[in-house]
This record gives structure tokens, C-alpha cells and sequence, in this order.
């Protein structure tokens, strides 16, 4: 028999406050035809004045227990992505793990920007196969707008707030493709590339940063990059795009999204698309589809899925799962 990570409940939560593009054309030299032609984006969420990124990840971490009828206390640990924790330290997870009620476990944070989340579902997945947890809590959870220069109609139109939460747990199987549950993983790096997405500020230069993106580079690195992270993930376990039911990707850019797609030889029909209300939501944009997806119907139990995504570093990577 085989151990793998399976999972059972899935769940999302978006703040109140809806930012339409046309929200965009009082202050900034944009329209909304601009916005949508360069990216796909409609509107996105912004967080309320006091909401943190803990807030947000706590909503949707109690979304998935509810999906899977779990409680906090029948979680092992927390893997929270973000690149917008509430401190310093200590980290947004835990803070999740109080808000929750979770009185036992462990707790801790990713940092690896867009592609965030998959770094997290791959090291919550280490950690059940290793036997370290039995459940985990995935989120991927980002505060975007606090760290957006509003006089940059090149990126501030881009991001949005919002948190997505898997629930994953380990279950036996046939060691097979035909299994329930996380199949493969593929991460990497390459920290030569920083200056093309990055913040201009940090704890360790005594400064407050804003978001700072070289946007035809970005896109230049993502299709190719993205593409090839997929297969190698498939040819790992003896797959192929031809396989594949849904591509969940990160919700940067359509144009990547629909690049990519092409690239795998796959149609856009295969593709969870949420970035049109959503924005780019960085960590958190990956859970918020896949929920939005089985929310809508698409995502169903046996469905094989590819979660792919690049950010800042640049870090890149991408999970096959069977759902």
C-alpha cells in the first residue's frame, strides 16, 4: 500500500469590499477596456481597514473543516502561504491555528510569493508521507493591496485580497495514477531573476516597500517556465497532457493562462479561470480556483489536476492531484 494526501475538504473566503476596474479611471490614467485587454481582470476584493491576511486565511481554513466535516482540533498542522503576513513574526499561521481553536499541532509559514501555494502543498504533502501529520491545513492567504503603489497603473490594477484553504489527509492507496490524492511535485528557483518581481522594501532595510514588477520579463519567464514545470510533474508519474481533466494555474495574467494552456497543447476548456473577478490574489489564487471550481461544478471526485504557478524570486513550480 501507499500513503498519500488526499483531499477532503476545500473552501474559500473573499472580503465584502468589490474594486471594479472603472474604480481605477478617477485617480489613475487607465480604463477599464485597458485593464481587461492587458489582463482579464474585471474587479477584485480589497480587505477591509483592520481586516490582515490572518483574518482572511481563517475564513477560509474554517470554510474547508465545514466541507470536510472536521473541527480545528482534527488537524495536525498549518502550512499557510503568504508573502503578506499581519508581523514580523510570529507567523500568520499560528495566529490561524488561535483564531481557529486549534489547541494541539503545529503551525508555520511558506514564503515563495505566487507560487506560494504549491511550495506549501508540497511541503504539507512531505509531511504526511513522512508520517510527521495525518491532516494538514493548506492556505494560501495575501493582503496585496497593502503593498500596491496606487500611482503604478502597471501593477496596481493587478492584485487583489483574498484566502483559499485545502484540507488534506492521509488515506492508503494501490500506489497507482489512479489514486485519490497528491501524485507528484515539481519546485524551483532561480534567485538570479529577483529584480523582475519584487518589493522594494523589508525589515532587514528599515523601509516600507511597494510591489515592483517588469511585466513583459514576468510574462517572458511564466508560459515557458509554467509549461514546463507541468509536464515535468506529469512525466514523474508516468503522465502525459493528454491526461489531464482540469489546469488549475495561478491567476496572474489571461494571457498567460491562455499561453500556457496552448503551450500543453490543451484547451482553454480544461482551465479553471477565475482571475476576471479575482485578480491577481498571489498565494491565495490557486485554493480560491480550485474552490470556486468544485463550488461551480466543474472540479469533481477522480479528476485529475495540474496546479501550476510562478512569483517573485523567481519561484516557480506545480502539483498533480487526483481529486
Amino acid at each position: 500500500m501507499t500513503r498519500r494526501a488526499v483531499v477532503t475538504g476545500v473552501g474559500h473566503y473573499l472580503p465584502e469590499r468589490v474594486v471594479p476596474n472603472s474604480e481605477f479611471e478617477t485617480t489613475l490614467e487607465t480604463s477599464d477596456e485597458w485593464i481587461r485587454s492587458r489582463s482579464g481582470i474585471e474587479r477584485r476584493h480589497f480587505a477591509a481597514t483592520g481586516q490582515t491576511t490572518s483574518d482572511l486565511a481563517t475564513r477560509a481554513a474554517r470554510a474547508a473543516l465545514d466541507d470536510a466535516g472536521l473541527g480545528p482540533d482534527d488537524v495536525d498542522a498549518i502550512v499557510l502561504a503568504t508573502s503578506t503576513a499581519d508581523l514580523t513574526f510570529p507567523s500568520a499561521a499560528t495566529m490561524v491555528q488561535a483564531q481557529l481553536g486549534m489547541t494541539r499541532g503545529f503551525a508555520f509559514d511558506v514564503q515563495a510569493v505566487c507560487a506560494g501555494f504549491v511550495y506549501a502543498l508540497t511541503n504539507a504533502n512531505a509531511l504526511i508521507l513522512s508520517g510527521q501529520a495525518d491532516r494538514v491545513l493548506v492556505i494560501g492567504a495575501e493582503t496585496f493591496s497593502r503593498i500596491m503603489d496606487w500611482t503604478d497603473r502597471s501593477t496596481c490594477v493587478l492584485f487583489g485580497d483574498g484566502a483559499g484553504a485545502l484540507l488534506i489527509e492521509a488515506q492508503d492507496a494501490a500506489g497507482t495514477t489512479d489514486d485519490r490524492g497528491i501524485l507528484s511535485t515539481d519546485l524551483n528557483s532561480d534567485g538570479r531573476h529577483k529584480d523582475l518581481l519584487y518589493v522594494d522594501g523589508g525589515v532587514s532595510t528599515n523601509t516600507t516597500g511597494h510591489l515592483r514588477m517588469q511585466g513583459n520579463q514576468v510574462f517572458r519567464h511564466a508560459v515557458e517556465k509554467l509549461a514546463k514545470t507541468a509536464e515535468t510533474a506529469l512525466t514523474k508519474v508516468g503522465l502525459n497532457n493528454a491526461d489531464v481533466d482540469w489546469i488549475v494555474p495561478h491567476q496572474a495574467n489571461i494571457r498567460i493562462i491562455q499561453g500556457t494552456a496552448k503551450k500543453m497543447g490543451l484547451p482553454m476548456d480544461k482551465v479553471i479561470v477565475t482571475v476576471q473577478d479575482h485578480g491577481n490574489t498571489s498565494a491565495a489564487s490557486i485554493p480560491l480556483a480550485l474552490s470556486v471550481g468544485k463550488q461551480n461544478g466543474q472540479i469533481k471526485q477522480n479528476d485529475l489536476i495540474v496546479t501550476e504557478a510562478i512569483g517573485g524570486g523567481l519561484a516557480w513550480g506545480a502539483v498533480v492531484l487526483r481529486w
